[in-house]
């Protein structure tokens, strides 16, 4: 099972039928993509609820005219094929329209941050 591939799915679900929230279980790391797509405008807010066992993660999506914020959601690299890159090696998506979300040593980023500082790593996943 891979986590994080489930919480894309999940929000592409929601925006597919028209939600205004989902709700994902919690992790530090979902959370923390979570509050880059919020930074980036993909997503309207972000907040943890609950404790313990029962945290989630709310996601309020992001609609313009009903149409979605995010146009594609998917997995780059997955548990049984990673994927890292250098930082001169990171693209951009969708012509600069779209981050890429990588795994550094300095934590999570998006790809422009990582060129920025000159840090590659693992890249999680495409947003457009």
């Amino acid at each position: 099972m891979d986590p994080i591939a489930d919480m894309l799915t999940q929000i592409r679900n929601a925006q597919a039928v028209q939600k205004d929230t989902v709700d994902i279980s919690f992790s530090n790391l979902k959370y923390e993509i979570a509050k880059i797509l919020e930074k980036e405008g993909f997503v309207e807010k972000v907040e943890k609820r609950g404790r313990k066992a029962r945290k989630k993660i709310e996601i309020a999506l992001k609609y313009d005219n009903k149409i979605p914020a995010i146009s594609g959601i998917h997995r780059l690299s997955k548990p049984g094929q990673r994927v890292y890159k250098s930082y001169k090696d990171i693209g951009r998506a969708k012509g600069g329209q779209g981050i890429v979300i990588i795994s550094t040593s300095k934590g999570l980023m998006t790809g422009k941050e990582a060129r920025k500082q000159k840090l590659g790593g693992e890249v999680i996943c495409e947003i457009r």
